[in-house]
């Protein structure tokens, strides 16, 4: 018997891992492994300012072993409808998914008990407490908890079965890496409403290239392909590739209710939906949310969850703006005027062009 299950030990569930009071009973249950085996996020790997500033507020340095080469300090825009390039100015940190990851599951304390290589199968709710069947290694246990946190991402199994009418929009983002052949180093995201009306990107890590993109779940991977090949006018050599992931991504709507008010249960990161719907940027509303969760149940307060749900409303504010801030992004005639406009945008003094 535990008090708290958490299910997922990406950045939301091993950083409440790690805020967790020593004096609960905790176990995790998580696909991957502390090696890197297992499940890995299909994730271009830039930590945005947002992250870097709560990982500031932990008093938390980043190992330079994450971090990998080059450190680029703009972003090159590509507007496939209006055949338009701007470069704007960004100040995100080029790291290894895999290796962040890992890291936050190395902060967390030896109290907690880690199921690695494992899935829970089944979750009912009897009474006060939770039934988890949980598969490791080809065998099945049973475990009980007080409290249940899904932190297990987009396609969560606790948002699944305890709130099956909840829809949130769903793409499915997929990445290829490949040997990085650009004579010169760049980020890009790139708009084509043809392919996606979300966004795809490219960048470097270390010798590698990652192209990647979010695309609606119907013809997918037909639409990722087609934008690959439009991709080698503007000089993306994408061939060969060595690697390919893939897995369901969230993008709330401004209308996305909330899923944190029934009892025992709580949803951080984006198995709440907690992701930008303009950047699909995860990790910081992930660090977040499991903050404000640890706070809470290491309280004691009296109605967790109504004290989660009432906290958690300046992520949902957050989201809010994202959601009125998208179309200016997103509607390519919007996108097209402040383009050409050059708002913000930093003039090159070489070419545009991505090689020699």
């Amino acid at each position: 018997m535990y008090d708290i299950a958490i299910i997922g030990l990406g950045p939301a569930g091993a950083n409440l891992a790690r805020l967790l009071s020593q004096n609960f009973k905790v176990v995790a249950i998580d696909k991957s492994n502390q090696e890197g085996t297992g499940f890995r996020k299909p994730c271009g790997g830039l930590l945005a300012p947002d992250a870097q500033k709560i990982l500031a507020k932990f008093n938390l340095t980043l190992p330079k072993s994450i971090l990998v080469d080059p450190q680029i300090f703009s972003v090159k825009t590509i507007d496939v409808d209006a055949n338009k390039i701007r470069n704007y100015q960004r100040f995100y940190l080029n790291m290894d998914r895999l290796k962040f990851d890992q890291w936050l599951r190395s902060l967390i304390p030896s109290n907690v008990e880690i199921l690695d290589n494992a899935f829970c199968a089944k979750i009912e709710q009897i009474d006060n407490e939770f039934e988890l069947d949980v598969v490791q290694a080809d065998k099945k246990s049973t475990i009980k908890a007080k409290f249940i946190v899904g932190a297990d991402g987009a396609n969560s199994i606790v948002r699944r079965i305890f709130y099956p009418k909840l829809k949130i929009r769903k793409y499915l983002a997929i990445q290829q890496w490949f040997p990085d052949y650009h004579s010169v180093s760049f980020y890009s995201s790139i708009f084509d409403s043809d392919t996606t009306d979300c966004y795809a990107w490219g960048l470097p890590k270390d010798n590698d290239f990652i192209f990647g993109g979010a695309f609606k779940m119907k013809h997918a991977r037909e639409n990722f392909e087609k934008l690959k090949q439009k991709m080698a006018k503007y000089g993306f050599k994408l061939e060969n590739p060595q690697k390919t992931e893939a897995c369901q991504v969230l993008r709330p709507t401004i209308f996305q209710k909330s899923c944190q008010n029934k009892k025992g249960i709580f949803l951080i990161g984006e198995a709440a939906g907690f992701i930008s719907p303009s950047s699909l940027e995860g990790i910081s509303y992930a660090l977040q949310s499991s903050y404000e969760l640890s706070n809470v149940l290491n309280k004691n307060k009296k109605n967790p969850n109504k004290s989660y749900k009432k906290i958690v409303r300046k992520i949902r504010r957050k989201l809010l703006l994202k959601n009125i801030k998208s179309p200016l992004i997103y509607f390519p005639l919007f996108r097209k005027i402040i383009m050409k406009s050059g708002i913000k945008s930093i003039s090159t003094i070489l070419s545009n062009k991505l090689y020699s």
